[in-house]
């Protein structure tokens, strides 16, 4: 039994490096103390294609129904329309809290 030395996803993983440990002990009697290279490969489903007309016309309404929604749920600030934009405050002829005597404290 060994130990694992390396493992690797999506690139090659390190080999063990006993072929350079090997060279240097010629002479030595040959045991069973090196590792291993192994390697396994799982095959997936390369087949697996789904399209839209896959599903049902239920789950096709709520798809759509449901991304339609959601993009138009963030409409940009500069899109909506601003409240009386162009009317403008009436002119005050008098300061309305000084006539009141009406302060904040």
């Amino acid at each position: 039994m060994g130990r694992v030395m390396d493992i690797s996803l999506f690139v090659d993983a390190e080999e063990c490096g006993m072929e350079v440990a090997m060279a240097a002990m010629e002479d030595k009697v040959m045991e069973n103390h090196c590792c291993d290279d192994e390697s396994f490969t799982f095959t997936g489903q390369d087949d697996l294609k789904l399209s839209l007309y896959d599903l049902e016309i239920e789950h096709q309404d709520f798809l759509v129904a449901f991304t339609y929604s959601y993009l138009n749920l963030f409409v940009p600030v500069d899109k909506l329309p601003v409240p009386n934009e162009k009317y403008p405050p009436p002119l005050l002829v008098k300061d309305i809290t000084v006539l009141d005597q009406v302060f904040l404290i």
